[in-house]
């Protein structure tokens, strides 16, 4: 496998920077698929190759995998802030399928994440099902635009996401649910949603898979033993990975 990191200016951020990329193996054959997979809160785009093995995971696969920066910003195009948003569905993806021999098309993308990329791979897949075929939450903050914040300018949080997503979130451009049931059938993204029964998101991972079983969108969801941890996230991306190359028609190297 081949590693690299790239830094380039996005227009939508107005600044650099950065993604890092592991490429497949020279012995397979271009074009190739590729995985956005995005980091949580409190990280960057290096996390998931320091804490999982997701470069051996993929070795036998014809996939590029991309992990970028996603700031603090939820994948959002922020009211007030940056555009991490745009900075990857138009920047990002743009650059990679220039500089790489990527499969261009909706038939060759799917995209992932944990936590704040949990939420962010589910709210962009829905939102732009002509760029994704398929999309992961791992302990995804799944309700991230869909529950109401508290008006309280003691709580931290609550002042920095309001700077994203704007005081009426609910049901708006940045809401799961709200995306979720506005798609069309024919447009909808292959999804699957996990979480740990000890994840402090466990509740809102079922509200949103008890969504989908309302509004008749197809879907995976399955609930396993652990927390918010990274040893449970180096064991079920693992199944993310498999259900992407399922829905994507990848075939591993004998």
């Amino acid at each position: 496998m081949a590693v690299c990191e790239i830094k380039f200016f996005s227009e939508a951020l107005q600044k650099a920077t950065s993604a890092t990329v592991i490429l497949p193996e020279k012995n397979l054959t271009a074009p190739f698929a590729t995985f956005y997979l995005l980091h949580g809160l409190s990280d960057d785009q290096s996390i998931w190759q320091r804490r999982t093995s997701i470069e051996r995971y993929v070795a036998d696969l014809p996939l590029i995998v991309v992990m970028p920066d996603g700031g603090r910003g939820f994948y959002c195009d922020a009211v007030e802030g940056m555009k991490w948003e745009t900075a990857l569905v138009h920047d990002l993806v743009n650059y990679i399928d220039t500089l790489f021999q990527t499969n261009a098309t909706r038939e060759g993308r799917c995209i992932g994440g944990l936590s704040m990329g949990g939420y962010g791979a589910a709210k962009l897949a829905l939102k732009y099902p002509h760029l994704f075929s398929s999309a992961v939450s791992h302990s995804g903050a799944v309700a991230f635009a869909h529950t109401p914040l508290p008006d309280d300018p003691a709580n931290t949080f609550a002042t920095e996401f309001r700077r994203i997503i704007g005081d009426s979130p609910v049901g708006g451009e940045n809401d799961c649910f709200a995306l979720a049931e506005n798609l069309k059938p024919s447009q909808r993204p292959h999804l699957r949603i996990d979480c740990g029964v000890d994840d402090f998101l466990i509740d809102y991972n079922r509200a949103f898979h008890a969504h989908l079983e309302a509004i008749g969108y197809p879907h995976e969801y399955e609930e396993f033993p652990g927390a918010h941890t990274w040893d449970y996230w180096d064991i079920h991306v693992q199944e993310a990975i498999a259900f992407h190359a399922r829905n994507l028609g990848l075939t591993a190297k004998a």
